[in-house]
C-alpha cells in the first residue's frame, strides 16, 4: 500500500446542506469560502491516437488515448429503446460560439468561471513507449497539489506534467501518480513541490436536477488555459459505453450526468460547475459533429459525490477489486490482443486486427529490442506451447529484455500461477508494483523451456 505523503492526513467526507465541505476535518481541506482548501476538476483525453497497442505491464495492459473528447459513447435509453450511438468529436471549433454569457436562463457565466477557474490545470502526459503525449484537465482538490482527472488522461503515461490554467505567469510541475480507479475512470495525481494552491469546490451532486444551468470548462483541444461553454442538465443517472478510438476497448461508466453544454476534446478532467461555482461533475466523454462543427450535442460528467469518495479511498492508500494504489510494475513485453489461449490463434488475431503489421521483426534471433514509439510485427516463429500469452515485442531496459524474453516465446505462468491468455497475464499481475520480484516461466520458440526471477520496473500509468 502507497503511505500518504501529502500534508493532509486521510480522514473521511462529510456533507453539509451547502454541498461538499471541508472534505477532510482538521486536514487543511476548508471548505467555507474564507478558509483555503475544497474550493470553487474523455471523450476529453484519450490522447493523441497511438495505433491501439496493448502494452502488457506486468500489471496492466495500457489502453489507447487522445486529446480530449476521443471517445464513442452508447448510451443506455430510459425508455427501454436500443442504444443510441454517438460518434467521436473530431470537430476543433472552440467553446461558446453557440451558448455565449448570459445565454442560459440563471446562469451567471463570467462569475462562475471566475470562481472555477483558479483550481483548474492542464495536464499533459507523456507516452514515452508510444512516442507521443496526451492533453488534458485536471481539478486541484487540495492546496499541496492533489489533483483529480480522468483515468483516460494518464493511461498509458510514462510522465505527467500539470501547468496552472489561470496564472498569469505559467506555473509547471512534475505529477506523481497516487492511484486510480480504471473501471470508474478516475485518477488522482500529487503535483511535486506544490503549496498554497487553490482548490475547486464542490457541490453536491445528489441535488442536481433536470434543467439545472452548467458551464463546463477545460482545456478544450488541448490549447492550454480555460474555455467554456454553457449548457444544461439534461438527463440524470445516464449509463454510456465509452469506447477508445485508438484501441477499440469500451468502459462502462453508470451514474453519470448529461448535459447539452459543449464538450471538446481535451475537456476530460475539467469542471461541471453550477451557478453556484460549485462541480458537480467532472468532464468524461460526449458526442459531437465533423471536423469544423461546434462541440457535441450531449455530454457526460461523472457526478462530484461519486469521484470524491474513489478520491478519499486512494488518499487513504485503501486498494480495492478496483482501485489501484501508486503506479504497475513493469515487466516490458508487448503481447498479443486476442482472447484465445492458443499462441497460434493469438498471432493470427493479431495479424487480423492490424496491430501485428509492424516494420520490427525482432527475436532472438532477429536481433534487437523494442525502442521508444517502435512498432513490432507478429513473429514468423512461435513457441510450440500450447496455452500461453504470446510475446509480439520486447522493449528495450526493461526486465523482461534483460532475462532474454524474445518475440515469438511464450509466457505460461507467474509465480506458479498458469497463464492461459493475454488476459489473464494482466489479470495474475495486476497486484504488483515496482520492486516487486516475480518468478516468469516461458517457452522458447525452440521448445526450449525457461524461468527467472524478475525484479519489475516502473510501469506507465494504468
Amino acid at each position: 500500500m502507497q503511505q500518504n505523503d501529502s500534508d493532509e492526513p486521510a480522514g473521511h467526507w462529510s456533507q453539509d446542506g451547502d454541498g461538499w465541505q471541508g472534505g477532510y476535518h482538521g486536514s487543511g481541506f476548508g471548505g467555507q469560502d474564507d478558509a483555503p482548501g475544497w474550493a470553487l476538476p474523455a471523450p476529453p483525453p484519450r490522447r493523441p491516437r497511438r495505433g491501439g497497442r496493448a502494452l502488457v505491464y506486468i500489471a496492466v495492459a495500457g489502453l489507447a488515448a487522445g486529446i480530449g473528447a476521443g471517445i464513442t459513447v452508447a448510451v443506455d435509453r430510459d425508455d427501454g429503446g436500443p442504444a443510441a450511438g454517438i460518434s467521436a468529436r473530431q470537430g476543433s471549433a472552440p467553446h461558446g460560439k453557440a451558448a455565449g454569457a448570459g445565454a442560459v436562463a440563471g446562469l451567471n457565466q463570467a462569475a462562475v468561471q471566475g470562481r472555477v477557474d483558479p483550481g483548474l490545470v492542464d495536464i499533459t502526459a507523456t507516452l514515452r513507449l508510444n512516442d507521443e503525449t496526451a492533453e488534458g484537465t485536471g481539478m486541484i482538490v487540495s492546496r499541496s497539489g492533489l489533483v483529480l482527472t480522468n483515468n483516460h488522461v494518464i493511461d498509458g503515461a510514462t510522465g505527467v506534467r500539470v501547468a496552472l490554467a489561470d496564472s498569469g505567469a505559467p506555473r509547471d510541475y512534475p505529477a506523481r501518480v497516487v492511484g486510480y480507479d480504471s473501471s470508474g475512470d478516475i485518477a488522482l495525481l500529487q503535483l511535486q513541490g506544490a503549496s498554497g494552491l487553490t482548490a475547486v469546490r464542490f457541490g453536491d451532486s445528489s441535488r442536481v436536477r433536470l434543467g439545472t444551468p452548467v458551464l463546463a470548462l477545460g482545456n478544450a483541444q488541448g490549447r492550454g488555459g480555460v474555455t467554456s461553454a454553457a449548457g444544461v442538465i439534461n438527463a440524470l443517472d445516464r449509463s454510456i459505453k465509452a469506447s477508445d478510438e485508438g484501441s477499440g476497448t469500451t468502459e462502462d461508466l453508470r451514474g453519470m450526468l448529461q448535459t447539452d453544454a459543449e464538450i471538446q476534446q481535451g475537456d476530460s478532467g475539467g469542471a461541471l460547475a453550477d451557478n453556484a461555482g460549485k462541480v458537480i461533475g467532472m468532464i468524461t466523454a460526449a458526442n459531437g459533429g465533423g471536423p469544423g462543427q461546434l462541440g457535441g450535442t450531449l455530454g457526460f460528467a461523472i457526478p462530484s459525490d461519486t469521484a470524491l469518495r474513489i478520491v478519499g479511498q486512494i488518499e487513504a492508500g485503501r486498494a480495492s477489486s478496483t482501485v489501484y494504489i501508486g503506479l504497475p510494475g513493469f515487466l516490458g513485453v508487448d503481447v498479443a490482443q486476442s482472447d484465445s489461449p492458443d499462441p497460434r490463434q493469438q498471432a493470427a488475431d493479431e495479424r487480423q486486427s492490424g496491430n501485428g503489421n509492424g516494420s520490427f521483426a525482432g527475436g532472438r534471433n532477429g536481433g534487437a529490442c523494442l525502442t521508444d514509439g517502435q512498432q513490432p510485427a507478429v513473429p514468423a516463429s512461435i513457441a510450440p506451447a500450447g496455452t500461453g500469452a504470446l510475446i509480439i515485442g520486447v522493449l528495450c531496459g526493461t526486465a523482461a529484455s534483460s532475462r532474454g524474453l524474445a518475440p515469438g516465446d511464450v509466457i505460461t505462468s507467474v509465480n506458479g500461477q498458469a497463464v492461459t491468455t493475454p488476459g489473464s497475464l494482466t489479470a495474475i499481475t495486476a497486484r504488483h508494483h515496482p520492486g516487486d520480484v516475480v518468478t516468469i516461466a516461458w517457452e522458447g520458440t525452440d521448445g526450449t523451456r525457461h524461468a527467472a526471477s524478475i525484479t519489475l520496473g516502473d510501469g506507465p500509468a494504468r
